[in-house]
């Protein structure tokens, strides 16, 4: 017998470029179903046996010519088992027991049974194939065990999408013909017959070795003997069939196309790991041009918010106030628009763009990625600096503008009272002036002199009575001051020309009085009835002025209290009238009596009464004139009240829904807290839960919209406060906005906890388990745990976190990766970030690295046209534009950097 051991001195044992290695096992399945396909061929059909010992002595060969031999007569020359035992160690790189030497049946028995048994200790079940088949040369059952042999080691570990050998193949071959025309590989066997998927093969991997477009599916032979021509002499795969062999076979064999195609395989193995870099590359690039997509959106908006906040901040800080009521109710009514147009949906934009961020960062830290750190002035802690500036700038804006209203209101009802008694008495002054520089005491007679005496203690008596009026208008114009009138100045201008026309006539009364009593003793007797008359005539004509006028003055009121007050006053006044009216009968008793003396006395009086200009006529039309305004001021106080009725309703009213919708607000805000802290089953489920609650609370918001009308009624009635409620529509705005943007920003942290799930690969066991270990010792229910508290929950979890060097260190690892910011709590969200990455993998700098290496041909550095190659245009381009160029000491021209590339995607300093 034949020592191969000794004959091939010159092989080194090992692991060669077509083995598979030395592992065991496989898939039983495959193996059994082709050898039970084999038992059932028992006569081979001549053509298919012909093809497989073409093909499977070409197999053989090829990998016994790297140990220095190889086999003419495959049923023949493996017959002593020494080339079998030879062709088993090359291609496993292993060594089997040494071969018997002798020549005799049994040590080639023995030798073949070494072959089957390290054959069947790689897990392949050999059935109805024995080692005398072997050596008695018996051809079906020898080309049935080198058919296993080709399974095992060299079509077994061919698996793509987790297929089956067979079908990996298949698939694979199909994915890479599928651009060509004309070809449509469907099996094994007649879809290889026209040579075109053998060709297309090779064009897809070196298109430079084939002119596909010149090939023609009706010359099938030609076909055929280019592909196996040029995988020979560029490829190194020999030829295993003949172009006529397959041609003229109506159905060519499986095995033998099985086999020559597995080789092909093989051969382009590195362009298929080119690929599945590729496909990482590509994975990691889309990951990141979403991440740049979303942080310009980000930044967009944030611009956008921020502007609108700078803009309005101005606008509701301005309180320089306006010179009339509807100039300030209008600036009201563009307040009260801003509330409810301009203003919620920039309330939307915010919790979105939150939203927005939040995502964002939970993207970045599932992929990996460093965070995300929006350009100055952007931060969420801007927005919410300018958000909380607009806030502070809004609050007390609308009190500011009613107090205005209300204060231009009060303006105006002072300048029509003070116009209102400036005009009576500066109608009452006419005139006077020169009747008191009048001179007429020269040439009177002693009784005119005596009656122009009596005239003028009337006329100071009437002066006095008129010193309220003028202490009334200069009050007036002082408050109007105070009060800061736009018409100040005219205000001013008219009250001093009133003050000082007073202390003029103060001054010529006092001068005609001294000049009238300079003859007072030639005075004798006055008629005293007149004088009488005009004493009392004059003050009850002042009163009856004074009543027309407060029965005609303007009055303004906010409450029911201060209309009943007014209706108390008016009819206390009217209750005063019959005592007037007997004082009026009785002044004019007084008249009638004067003419009754002057005519029982045959008097002629000399006109009408010389002390007063206040005649009977006079005082019954103002009588009549009072008796006039009275009903009228009656109907106004009643319209009056009638007004505050309906203003008391709708404070009532208004109060009413809102003691419903604001302890409603504050409910959901406390059973939010709860869900969020007691939320049960899935995170599905929770979001369900979560987004039928919000659906619940969104359905409430005509509720809300219906108190808005109301406080729009009270405000039009310019109501300005209700006892009967404690909630302003401001309080009830800001809880409602709160209780919005508190569920949306509730639902976001699950829906990240779905996204840290699904990308993290976390059982719901494993979230369920989480959550719990975080509520149990959450006491407070905050939402976030104490160092002491996190560490207890570690230690739950099964960490090694105690009170010794080793764990304190490790606790303080945790507590740096959980709480960068030191700010000495760890929140839910940061806790399932940490313990997804200690229980999950995701790709890394290194893995990225190591695939763009790949796609170099294990070069440093990687070049553009490599890229473009091999990846998608938009992310060839993408990593063109962002890689710097290489620098090191094999640099060549347009050599690209892609080491510092990979890092910088993972926020990492340069390797």
């Amino acid at each position: 017998m034949v020592d191969y051991h000794a004959a091939n001195q010159s092989y080194q044992y090992g692991p060669s470029s077509g083995g598979n290695g030395a592992g065991g096992g496989g898939s039983m399945g495959d193996y059994m179903a082709q050898e039970d396909d084999w038992d059932r061929d028992l006569l081979l059909d001549p053509a298919w046996e012909k093809q497989q010992r073409k093909t499977f002595t070409a197999w053989c060969n090829s990998h016994l010519r790297k140990a220095g031999t190889q086999i003419e007569n495959i049923d023949e020359d493996f017959r002593d088992g020494l080339k079998l035992m030879l062709l088993l160690e090359v291609i496993s790189g292993e060594r089997l027991p040494k071969p018997e030497r002798g020549k005799m049946r049994v040590h080639k028995i023995n030798n073949v049974n070494k072959a089957l048994d390290f054959i069947a200790s790689k897990g392949v079940k050999l059935v109805s194939i024995g080692a005398e088949e072997i050596v008695d040369g018996n051809a079906k059952m020898t080309l049935g065990m080198i058919w296993t042999i080709i399974l095992r080691f060299a079509i077994q570990d061919i698996s793509v999408e987790e297929t089956s050998a067979k079908e990996g193949l298949l698939l694979w071959c199909q994915r890479k013909t599928a651009p060509y025309k004309n070809v449509n590989v469907q099996n094994f066997h007649i879809s290889w017959k026209d040579g075109l998927a053998f060709n297309a093969l090779i064009h897809r991997h070196r298109p430079e070795l084939i002119e596909y477009d010149k090939l023609r599916k009706d010359d099938p032979v030609t076909n055929l003997n280019n592909a196996f021509e040029v995988a020979e002499k560029y490829l190194d795969i020999p030829k295993m069939l003949d172009a006529e062999d397959i041609v003229g076979t109506l159905r060519p064999d499986e095995k033998a196309i099985m086999t020559y195609v597995s080789c092909f395989y093989h051969a382009f193995s590195g362009a298929q790991k080119a690929e599945t870099a590729a496909n990482r590359i590509c994975k990691v690039l889309a990951v990141n041009q979403e991440n740049e997509h979303l942080m310009e959106d980000y930044e967009r908006l944030a611009s956008d918010l921020l502007e609108w906040i700078r803009r309005t901040i101005p606008w509701l800080e301005d309180r320089v106030p306006q010179k009339t009521i509807q100039e300030m109710q209008q600036k009201l009514e563009d307040f009260r628009d801003y509330r409810r147009v301009h203003k919620p949906p920039k309330v939307q934009e915010k919790c979105q763009l939150e939203i927005n961020f939040n995502t964002l960062q939970t993207k970045l830290r599932l992929s990996n990625r460093p965070a995300f750190m929006p350009s100055e002035g952007r931060m969420v802690s801007d927005i919410n600096n300018g958000w909380q500036h607009l806030e502070q700038a809004e609050k007390g804006y609308e009190e500011w503008l009613l107090n205005e209203i209300r204060r231009l209101e009060r303006l105006d009802h002072l300048a029509e009272k003070f116009r209102q008694k400036a005009s009576i008495h500066e109608a009452w002054t006419d005139g006077k002036e020169a009747m008191l520089k009048h001179r007429d005491y020269e040439t009177a007679t002693l009784s005119d002199i005596k009656a122009l005496i009596r005239k003028h203690e009337a006329f100071e008596s009437d002066l006095a009575a008129h010193q309220d009026r003028v202490e009334q208008i200069a009050a007036i114009a002082q408050e109007l001051n105070e009060l800061d009138y736009y018409d100040s100045h005219n205000v001013n201008t008219r009250c001093q020309k009133i003050c000082d026309q007073w202390d003029a006539l103060g001054s010529l009364t006092q001068s005609r009085r001294e000049a009238l009593e300079k003859t007072e003793k030639q005075l004798e007797t006055i008629d005293q009835l007149h004088l009488e008359y005009a004493k009392r005539a004059a003050p009850f004509n002042n009163w009856m002025e004074s009543a027309m006028e407060d029965l005609q003055d303007m009055f303004i009121v906010h409450t029911i209290e201060e209309i009943e007050g007014l209706i108390s006053a008016h009819d206390q006044f009217k209750s005063t009238l019959p005592d007037a009216d007997r004082e009026r009968e009785a002044i004019l008793a007084i008249h009638k009596e004067a003419q009754r003396i002057a005519e029982s006395n045959h008097i002629k009086l000399s006109g009408s009464n010389p002390y007063t200009t206040v005649t009977p006529q006079i005082i019954n039309s103002k009588w009549e004139k009072v008796q006039q305004l009275v009903p009228k001021r009656d109907h106004a106080l009643l319209e009056e009240q009638s007004k505050q009725q309906s203003n008391e309703h709708l404070r009532r009213q208004f109060a009413s829904q809102a003691n419903i919708v604001g302890p409603w607000i504050q409910t959901k805000m406390e059973e939010i807290g709860r869900i969020s802290i007691e939320m049960n089953g899935t995170l599905e489920d929770q979001l369900s839960h979560l987004k039928r609650y919000e659906r619940s609370i969104v359905d409430y918001k005509p509720n809300l919209d219906l108190l808005e009308q109301q406080h729009q009624l009270i405000q039009e009635a310019l109501i300005f406060d209700n006892k009967h409620t404690n909630y302003t529509m401001e309080h009830i705005r800001v809880g409602w906005e709160q209780l919005l943007t508190t569920i949306a920003r509730t639902i976001n942290e699950v829906e990240n906890q779905i996204l840290t799930r699904d990308a993290k690969g976390i059982s719901q066991e494993q979230m369920q388990e989480f959550r719990a270990s975080f509520n149990h010792f959450d006491k407070d229910h905050g939402g976030a745990l104490g160092p002491e508290e996190f560490k207890a929950c570690l230690i739950s979890l099964g960490y090694d976190v105690e009170n010794d060097r080793q764990g304190d260190a490790e606790f303080n690892r945790i507590m740096s990766v959980v709480d960068p910011n030191h700010s000495g709590l760890v929140t839910f969200q940061a806790f399932i970030d940490f313990m997804s990455r200690e229980t999950t993998d995701t790709d890394t700098a290194d893995q990225v690295i190591a695939s763009f290496k790949v796609l170099a041909g294990d070069k440093n550095f990687i070049t553009a046209e490599e890229l473009r190659r091999e990846l998608p245009p938009d992310q060839a381009e993408y990593c063109i534009a962002r890689m710097a160029p290489y620098q090191g000491p094999d640099a060549v021209p347009g050599a690209l950097d892609y080491k510092s590339f990979s890092t910088a995607l993972y926020g990492e300093s340069d390797l």
